[in-house]
């Protein structure tokens, strides 16, 4: 285990404190608050791809509905339809993908371990000439490679990543396609919010697009910031992006609807 605080030094770097950063890289043991914020950033990927998606898709439907003047009861119908069909769309094609890049890591990892245990030298010849496209003089790639061919497993996790680019990926399709699904569904329902509140607040029956578009913008932005928490970005610069960004599709989807409307 490395001995540092993984949270702290990512604190430090942020604030550009070189003391910090050396606090955090001499602590007395390892933690595991830095190790579980960094499992916890394996998932952003399908949090926000999927919630990026449930809100874009979800608010097309009621921003192409209110477009064309169709009835709310249209909004719901369509509106929960998508959240179920996309969803199990998005959260299967999420297994199959990470699925397919597991099996594809396993072949290479496999024919690299085979290629180590029946032709080292040529392995050596490989990982030599690397080093010294990096800029590392041929003494001493030689030197290291040499140093790292006494070790099989870490002589095979470099070629991985020297030769291949492939980084070791421990994330768990099933986990995957769950968050995925979850997070379409729960900020997918944010458009419909309105149109379901309507049925029961009389104000809302004459206000819900509008009140649907704030509370899809609120909830855009919202996305984007909480990103921060694990990509360090500032958070108003992560949330501007990512409404600007679902802003430009959905009001693509309203304008079609509108154009098209004359067909319904």
């Amino acid at each position: 285990m490395i001995t540092r605080n993984l949270e702290k030094a990512r604190e430090a770097w942020l604030r550009r404190d070189p003391a910090a950063s050396r606090a955090a890289h001499s602590a007395a043991a390892p933690t595991v608050a830095g190790e579980r914020h960094a499992k916890s950033g394996r998932y952003i990927k399908s949090v926000v791809y999927g919630g990026l998606d449930g809100i874009v898709t979800t608010f097309a439907v009621v921003a192409g509905v209110n477009g064309a003047s169709l009835s709310a009861g249209v909004v719901l119908i369509l509106g929960f339809a998508n959240l179920v069909a996309d969803g199990l769309s998005m959260a299967i094609g999420d297994y199959l993908s990470t699925k397919s890049e597991q099996e594809y890591q396993k072949a290479e990892r496999a024919r690299e371990v085979w290629e180590v245990e029946h032709f080292p030298e040529g392995e050596k010849k490989e990982l030599v000439e690397l080093y010294e496209a990096k800029g590392i003089p041929a003494g001493d790639a030689r030197q290291m490679v040499e140093t790292v061919a006494r070790h099989p497993k870490a002589w095979v996790d470099i070629m991985m990543v020297e030769e291949l680019g492939i980084l070791a990926d421990e994330e768990s399709p099933l986990k995957n396609a769950l968050t995925t699904f979850v997070s379409f569904a729960v900020f997918g329902f944010m458009p419909l919010l309105t149109s379901v509140l309507a049925q029961f607040v009389p104000f809302l029956r004459q206000n819900s697009f509008p009140v649907s578009i704030a509370l899809v913008g609120v909830t855009l932005f919202a996305l984007g910031a909480v990103k921060t928490k694990i990509t360090g970005r500032p958070w108003f610069a992560s949330g501007l992006e990512t409404l600007v960004v679902g802003g430009i599709t959905a009001a693509a989807a309203w304008g079609v609807g509108k154009l098209l409307g004359g067909l319904a």
